[in-house]
């Protein structure tokens, strides 16, 4: 599906993260196992849509009106922005805390320009992580690049020569 979830889990799931592990909160005492996990799973987890329609594409807007190409990688910043690597579409999407969607780095084609914002390219943009300044490191696959985007949206090359003999 081409939506970002965001799922809300009771802070008691959170703390109990491994499958058989007891729980203790205030209101009641819980043991999950991996056979009454999904059974119990509906009493303490929330999912909403944040953004997506459920269709491919690369539409900005607001919640259901966005569209996503096929997400290989999110990350999420110190303002609470999410961050989401559209391999499918070749870009950079930015989706803010009230679910608005706007495409951040990336002209949508294929291609390894650095510049900023829509000026730059991508070929197929997956995982990524987010230091504390907020930079975005994210693998450039098509590529075999890593590329750094600044909290401003300037696209550099990170590392890699743009080749994949790295055994050599």
């Amino acid at each position: 599906m081409n939506k970002i979830f965001i799922i809300l889990l009771s802070f008691s799931f959170v703390l109990g993260q491994h499958f058989n592990r007891k729980i203790d909160e205030s209101t009641s005492n819980s043991y999950y196992s991996s056979t009454t996990l999904s059974k119990e799973l509906s009493s303490i987890i929330s999912i909403s849509t944040l953004a997506g329609s459920g269709v491919s594409g690369s539409d900005d807007g607001t919640g259901t009106a966005a569209s996503f190409g096929y997400i290989e990688g999110v990350s999420i910043d110190s303002k609470g922005n999410i961050f989401v690597a559209g391999t499918g579409n070749n870009l950079i999407r930015k989706i803010t805390p009230e679910g608005v969607v706007t495409t951040f780095a990336g002209s949508g084609s294929a291609g390894s320009d650095d510049g900023t914002g829509t000026a730059a390219s991508f070929y197929r943009p997956g995982y990524m992580a987010i230091d504390s300044l907020d930079n975005i490191y994210l693998t450039d696959t098509g590529n075999n690049l890593i590329r750094k985007i600044t909290s401003e949206g300037v696209v550099t090359t990170f590392a890699g020569s743009g080749s994949a003999d790295f055994c050599r």
